[in-house]
Order: C-alpha cells, then structure tokens, then sequence
C-alpha cells in the first residue's frame, strides 16, 4: 500500500486510476478478478495488470495476494481508522488527532517504501564527498536547509542553495569530488531539474529526495523516496510533503553520522561547549 500510494502520482492514466480504486477501498478490492477491478474502476484488464506490475509484482494474483495480508495487517494495526478531511468546525483536539493520524501513517508508508540500498549509497557519497551541496525550492527547501544544517553541524562542509539560478551557478561548478543533494517533492521543477543534469553533466555524483518515483530528478545515482500525507482542502502538498521528506532526511543523517561517529560526536560536544559560555550568566575562562 505504501509503494502503491507514493507511485499513483506518477502513472499514467489508466494505472492511475485503478490503483486510486484500490487506494480508497482495499478491502474492497481484495475478492474482486482483473474484469471485476477493471469495471469497478471504469478502465481495461491491461491496465490493472499494468498497476500489478507498476508495484513490482509478476501479475495480478501476486497483487491480490499481498493486497490481502497488506488489509489484513492494517486491521490488526489500525488505530481507529483513516481520519476523514479537517473541517472548518472541526474542534482543536479532533484538528490534532486528524493530523496525527494522517502523518503517522506518511512516516510508516516511507520508511516502509524506503529503498536501504540507495539510503546507505547516499550516506556514503556524503561522508566521501569534499562538500555537498544541497539545493531545494519552496518547502523543499525548507527540507534542504535542514539537511545542510545537520551535516555542518557534525563538522562536514554542506550548502542549501534554495533560489533556483543560484543552484545553477553552483552545479556547473562542482567538480567529481563534490556531491549535489536534490530535494524536489514533484521531482519537475525546473530549478531542479536543470542544476541536477548539468551536475550529470559534470561527472558530479548526485542524490534526489523526491515524493515522485517516476519524475524527472529520479535520473540521480541515488534516488530516496518519501511518501507525502494525504492532502486535504487545509492540507495543501506543501504541507503534507514535507513529512516524508524530512522523514528521509533523519534517516541519511543517522546514517551519515554512524559513519563518522567519533568525529561527528566531537564536533557536536564542541559546538554544545562553546554555546553553553555564551548563555546568560555564563562567562569564559
């Protein structure tokens, strides 16, 4: 259900729009044949069997099959339900337990979708790189100026750029020993796509973070995938994708920072140190 939701953005037409059948009603969906779900979703056989394999399984018996144990866990799991979209009468304490809820299950959905083989890659680029440069626009960039600040903090040379032509400066600058970071929810912006191929370009290796498995920032070396909360009419995709773009960002840091765990350690007990004597009541000696 994870890969199934952060994929259905990105397919075509008619994948689409079974696999938003199947997003909305699972349990549905489970007893139904190919020609049952076809209907059902106002599409052909082709394109069910293309949404099977579109979520990497063989066919649609394989599909149905994990469809079942995936409704199956989630009744075992389910913390009473999906929440329904926030009102505008809605009282603060149903506010809270709505997003609660929609954003606990975009954090279960990527880290279940999560690929480790590109996360520890990314990680390693990192630690190997001479200095990374991390490049984000709108609320990506807000994901990107966290990512930068983590890695200075623990002693690694990083930079958010999040103006696009600024990133464009910087990408065709970048020699093979640097890394560039690419954080784009829709995988299509322009500021970023065009920074993340004239890097290509350049022989300089790269890393997206994107909530799109199929777009255009995918073509990186290393390729992360976050899984955005549902969006609601209060709940623009600004919002609801910086919780698993941030979500991922955690995950590489911790990897990053295990790598280079004595350095990393020193670095944030020096920094803890030389702020402590600039608190109040506090003096240098």
């Amino acid at each position: 259900m994870a890969r199934l939701r952060s994929l259905e953005p990105a397919l075509s037409r008619g994948p689409a729009a079974v696999g938003r059948a199947v997003i909305e009603d699972p349990l549905m969906v489970v007893p139904m044949t190919i020609q049952q779900l076809a209907a059902h979703s106002g599409t052909s056989d082709a394109s069910v069997i293309r949404l099977a394999q579109a979520v990497g399984c063989s066919g649609y018996r394989e599909f149905r099959t994990l469809l079942a144990a995936a409704t199956a866990q989630s009744a075992e799991t389910a913390r009473g339900g999906l929440p329904a979209d926030i009102d505008a009468d809605d009282a603060p304490e149903t506010v809270v337990t709505k997003l609660e809820a929609e954003e606990h299950r975009a954090l279960a959905d990527t880290a279940a979708s999560l690929d480790v083989a590109a996360l520890t890659g990314a990680a390693d680029a990192i630690v190997s790189a001479r200095r990374t440069v991390v490049a984000g626009i709108g609320a990506s960039g807000l994901v990107a100026v966290d990512l930068a600040t983590k890695l200075e903090r623990i002693g690694l040379i990083s930079r958010a750029v999040t103006e696009g032509h600024m990133a464009m400066t910087l990408a065709v600058l970048m020699s093979p020993e640097d890394l560039l970071v690419i954080v784009s929810a829709s995988g299509e912006t322009t500021d970023m796509v065009e920074p993340l191929a004239a890097a290509q370009q350049a022989g300089v290796p790269t890393v997206a973070i994107t909530m799109r498995p199929r777009s255009s920032v995918t073509s990186a070396d290393q390729v992360l995938i976050g899984v955005a909360a549902r969006e609601t009419g209060m709940r623009s995709a600004a919002m609801s994708s910086r919780i698993g773009q941030f979500f991922v960002v955690d995950a590489l840091f911790t990897l990053v920072f295990q790598r280079r765990f004595d350095e990393a350690e020193a670095a944030i007990d020096t920094s803890h140190w030389q702020l402590a004597t600039r608190r109040p009541g506090k003096t240098t000696t």
